[in-house]
């Protein structure tokens, strides 16, 4: 199983190179700090698993997904990522990963969960996989959540989330602090919610976050 590193920070990328090159049956085919130097070294190497984060300097980790899919369609590329958020799984997954795992794994479950897409399985951490099952139930019902919320009230939750100012939501979304107040006002009547703690909570119970 010859593997690919696609990591931004230097001391993780050569803990996992060590970590996956000390296993039985394991080859660290190479490890690449950008996405663009990933895409130029996959045209010169031989490997089956690319191992992606998304937080990526310049090309992001998505885009890359979505190249190496298209010029590499027999590949399998597992994510390994902090991000657990709705809109970052399905995008990456969309864009062509087959598998989904969270830093913080134990290096046990990374190796498993490698052996385990390299054996045709499509492995993903709990949260992940648990998201999935809510998207697809999620779809069976109708999809109340995409039905009450919209494409920009979304966008304020994650800013709510993320634990920022009106002001701050407002500059990232170019629009006045006035009105991501009544945004806000709007999403605490669609979740039923009376605050920001308990807005917050059934956003993700409804997996909008």
């Amino acid at each position: 199983m010859r593997i690919v590193i696609v990591e931004d920070n230097r001391l993780l990328r050569e803990n996992l190179s060590i970590l996956l090159a000390g296993e039985p049956g394991i080859t660290v085919a190479g490890a690449f700090g950008s996405a663009e130097d990933t895409l130029a070294g996959l045209g010169v190497i031989e490997f089956d698993i690319v191992l992606v984060d998304l937080d990526l300097p310049g090309m992001n980790g998505v885009e890359l997904i979505r190249r190496i899919r298209r010029f590499h369609p027999d590949s399998d590329i597992m994510v390994h990522t902090i991000f657990e958020d709705r809109d970052t799984v399905f995008s990456a997954l969309k864009a062509g990963a087959t598998g989904y795992i969270l830093k913080g794994s134990t290096p046990r479950i990374l190796v498993e969960s490698l052996e385990s897409l390299h054996n045709g399985g499509a492995p993903m951490s709990p949260k992940i996989a648990r998201k999935v099952i809510h998207e697809f139930q999620s779809r069976e019902q109708g999809s109340p959540e995409d039905r009450i919320l919209s494409s920009r009230e979304k966008s304020v939750v994650k800013g709510l989330e993320h634990g920022m100012s009106y002001k701050e939501i407002a500059d990232r979304l170019c629009i006045s602090p006035h009105t991501v107040h009544t945004h806000i006002k709007n999403i605490y009547e669609k979740l039923q919610a009376k605050d920001r703690p308990s807005a917050l909570l059934t956003a993700r119970k409804r997996g909008l976050i």
